[in-house]
């Protein structure tokens, strides 16, 4: 089996406009949630967001592409070119004809689908840098009249596997290309899915993240009227918690095998050693603390470790009621006498950006292990007593070489890897 590693990094996150930026706004505990302010929202229990506020696609895409495209789209691609220019890759043009794109979504374009339903159409005569203005038709329903024809972009560009897709067109990549949908976990089981292809010899480089925009009406009330969202902050563990927040946002790794890596000279930020995909076959929307705990252990059998190696753990943390116990419950069944292992949520900063999360989350991780840093878990005035365990709220430093990142989404999907330090 091949050593895989990162070796590139780029993320559009409510945070920054870039991966590093973002980092450093995560480590000083720094909150990018707010008042939602692209839709109208005030007839909304929920009005608070992780909005993407300092980004211009304009930067990566054309406007031709931001007119067609929908903007989990104009994330992803845009992540994947920091990348790829994070990761020196810019001159070595064969190494991305041969390699791979892999992009995990959970709600793909819902946003466009939603202007769709609700009978807005592009307005090309009044467009402007490539922002496409609209002009409204029917508030609900469909109208065949062609003033509300539905565009014919509509279909591919909020197709889920667009995303790996126009990363490939736009960068020229020529192996293989995958969609995931797997609610929550599709970053991180894209990441892992790459890895899994690279450990095994069918690619030698791959392209690797998640992309979600789903700061629109449906998804709000969706979530919300589940009993999902919180009215105002996004604290994990903590008892007062009443739910996530969502997000939005894109985040790409460039993994690559580690011997091809050391020949052109990469920086290497560090390696996966292991990586599981497990189902709780349990409930729609109840996460099971056997299943997310079988998951954990299984991750850890992969990258041939045992639970008391570890040294970290990003948590899922998303803030709700039922998920916090149930990951709390798990890591306690996982690490038994070891109650004491580091436990920190990027999410109480960023928010859940759904399949953005647990690849930016992963970058994250991988961030902690090299710098000997854990990012605080924010917004926490008291932890819950039934989740007894190490919740890191305030930036610790420590000297770390192992460390897990957990993603568990609906329909009881689980994905973990396994992150080690990696030198040069």
């Amino acid at each position: 089996m091949k050593k895989v590693v990162i070796t590139g990094i780029g993320a559009v996150t409510p945070l920054a406009d870039n991966f590093h930026d973002s980092w450093k706004l995560v480590k000083a505990g720094t909150s990018g949630i707010d008042g939602i302010t692209k839709f109208d929202c005030s007839n909304l229990k929920w009005r608070v967001a992780g909005e993407i506020k300092k980004f211009n696609p304009e930067q990566y895409l054309t406007k031709k592409e931001i007119l067609h495209l929908d903007p989990f789209i104009h994330y992803s691609t845009s992540a994947a070119l920091m990348a790829i220019e994070d990761s020196s890759l810019l001159t070595n043009h064969s190494s991305l004809v041969s390699g791979g794109a892999i992009i995990g979504s959970s709600r793909g374009g819902i946003t466009t689908i939603e202007k769709a339903i609700k009978g807005t159409v592009p307005d090309l005569r009044t467009e402007r840098s490539g922002v496409p203005l609209y002009r409204a038709g029917v508030e609900s329903g469909l109208s065949p009249s062609s003033a509300q024809r539905l565009s014919s972009y509509l279909m591919p560009s909020t197709t889920i596997s667009m995303a790996a897709s126009h990363i490939a067109q736009k960068i020229g990549i020529k192996g293989p290309c995958l969609g995931i949908s797997n609610a929550c976990a599709s970053g991180t089981n894209a990441i892992g899915e790459a890895f899994r292809m690279i450990r095994y010899g069918q690619a030698g480089l791959i392209l690797a993240g998640g992309t979600d925009a789903p700061l629109c009406g449906f998804c709000i009330q969706g979530y919300g009227s589940s009993g999902a969202l919180s009215r105002n902050f996004s604290r994990p563990f903590d008892r007062e918690r009443d739910g996530f927040v969502l997000a939005e946002g894109a985040c790409v790794l460039v993994l690559e095998e580690y011997s091809a890596a050391l020949k052109r000279n990469a920086r290497i930020y560090g390696e996966i050693i292991g990586y599981s995909n497990t189902t709780d076959a349990f409930h729609i929307t109840k996460p099971d603390m056997e299943g997310e705990a079988r998951a954990m252990l299984t991750a850890l059998e992969d990258a041939g470790i045992e639970p008391a190696m570890v040294d970290y753990i990003n948590a899922h943390g998303t803030s709700t009621l039922i998920g916090d116990k149930t990951e709390a419950a798990a890591i306690k069944k996982v690490f038994k006498d070891r109650c004491d292992v580091p436990v920190s949520s990027i999410k109480s900063m960023t928010g859940h950006m759904l399949a953005a999360s647990g690849a930016f989350e992963t970058a994250c991780t991988v961030m902690s292990i090299q710098e000997g840093v854990i990012p605080p878990t924010i917004n926490i005035s008291g932890k819950d007593p039934e989740c007894d365990i190490n919740v890191i709220t305030e930036k610790t430093e420590i000297t770390m070489d192992i460390a897990i990142s957990n993603s568990f989404g609906f329909g009881g999907v689980n994905a973990v890897l396994v992150l080690k330090k990696k030198k040069n």
